[in-house]
Parts: structure tokens; sequence; C-alpha cells
């Protein structure tokens, strides 16, 4: 039996009700034997990572929460230190972890509480979950969630389908994490029109993707794998190349003359 989270990135819409949730479930209570109480600034053991990508006016925001400390090789490297479950949440007892600064260094999620010297991090709310009289038996982070984005529960009974961790030894598992994209806004310089229809093609190591432009001269092909690809601009019997790299991040080329 081993509980695990699910995160749906596409149905997250930044609220931060997950982080919230946590830090008012966490912050001047003290949950013993599971944690001590979470200090109120330099801790999120839930985190929502809001990311920028691309570039003006080809802008996309992405929102993913991520859950600290829910990684069994906690317990691997440190198994003198963590309670044992037998829904396989990682808990680090905060008794035993005394002076245990090691922990926070390696893994992360994982913080160091100077003042009380012990590591911290999620603990999948143990103190909920054990509590038969708790009126939410489940973590506050997926309690708060208004639009399921969060989901908990026996793994082998979540819908894991197409879902991806970002470790592998991590009890946190993600669908629809962010891609690249490549986006742009096609013109003629002649007359100072956008271009309609005309076909997109980018072709690499990740694949050929393809897409249209818009009434408004736009294109965008989402869902990229990292990596150099070959773009081409083909209408009416024309076609113009561009080289785009999305190894490192999203690629918002702004206007493209095509003449």
């Amino acid at each position: 039996m081993t509980k695990a989270f699910l995160i749906d990135v596409e149905k997250c819409v930044g609220c931060y009700d997950c982080q919230i949730g946590c830090k008012d479930e966490h912050c001047g209570n003290t949950w013993l034997p599971y944690a001590e109480s979470q200090p109120e600034i330099g801790q999120f053991w839930c985190k929502v990572n809001q990311t920028e990508r691309g570039a003006k006016p080809h802008v996309m925001v992405s929102y993913v929460p991520f859950i600290g400390g829910q990684d069994t090789a906690i317990r691997d490297f440190a198994p003198e230190v963590c309670m044992e479950r037998e829904d396989g949440l990682v808990v680090i007892d905060p008794a035993k972890a005394k002076g245990r600064k090691d922990i926070a260094e390696k893994f992360e999620g994982v913080y160091w509480n100077e003042e009380l010297q012990i590591p911290q991090a999620c603990t999948g709310c143990a103190h909920l979950l054990d509590d038969p009289d708790s009126p939410i038996r489940t973590p506050r982070c997926v309690d708060n969630c208004h639009v399921d984005a969060i989901l908990f529960g026996e793994e082998d009974e979540l819908d894991l389908e197409g879902a991806e961790k970002l470790s592998e030894t991590s009890l946190v598992w993600y669908k629809n994490l962010p891609k690249k994209f490549i986006a742009g806004t096609v013109f003629t310089p002649a007359d100072d029109e956008v271009v309609i229809g005309a076909k997109v093609t980018a072709t690499g190591e990740g694949g050929t993707y393809e897409t249209t432009t818009d009434d408004w001269g736009d294109f965008w092909l989402r869902g990229l794998a990292d990596g150099a690809y070959k773009v081409t601009i083909a209408h009416d019997g024309k076609e113009l190349a561009l080289d785009v790299d999305v190894t490192d991040k999203d690629a918002g080329l702004g206007d493209i003359a095509f003449e």
C-alpha cells in the first residue's frame, strides 16, 4: 500500500490555494510526533513555481505545484530518522532528525530550521490521515485545491496514464508538465499585413510539429521536445526557413517578415 500525489498542471490556475493551505496548516501549529511548526518565512513544503515563458508578445505563464520531501530517496539515505509507515509516505521524525542538516542540503524541498536545528519537509499531512476524528482525512494542499489539480490516494488507484515524475523515487506524479513552444506573427512588409493560413512546420530530433497561422497571423507550435528545429513557413508558393533552438527555453519570435 503506497500513497502518492497526482498533479495535473493543465488544471492549475495559479491561485496558490495549495501553498496557502500548507502554510495555514503548519505555521504556528505543532503536530508532534509528525512535525514541528513550519516557519512563516523561508519554507514552502508545498510551493507553486510560476514561470513566464517566451518573449513579448508571445508569452505563456506556467504554474507547477511542487511538493518537497515526498521522495523515497530520503528514506534510503537516512532511514534512521524517517518514520515507519504502512502507507509509504516519507515523514522525517523531528526528534530523531535533530542536527541532520545534511538531509536539507542534499534534497530539494527539504528545509533547514536553524532555530530548532532540524530538517523539515512535507509530511503528507500524516497527522490528518492518522486521526480518525479529523474532519479532513487528506493533505491540506489537496483539500484546498478547488479545481482538483492535486489528487492524493493509493498509487495503484490513481489514473497515472500519461503521468510522469520529476525523479524516479518521488511519490509525486505529474500530468501535462509544460513542454517547449515556438510562436510568432507572420506578416508581409510590403503591405504591412498579417499572413493568414500559412503552414508552419518545425522539424528536428524531437520530431515534426505543424500548425497554421490564424486570423492575426499568429502561430503556436506547442508541446515540443527540447532541441533544435528547422522552422519553415510556407504560403502561396513562397517559403521561409528559420533555425530555432528550444533546448533551454521557449521561443517567442515576435514579428516575422515573410517576403
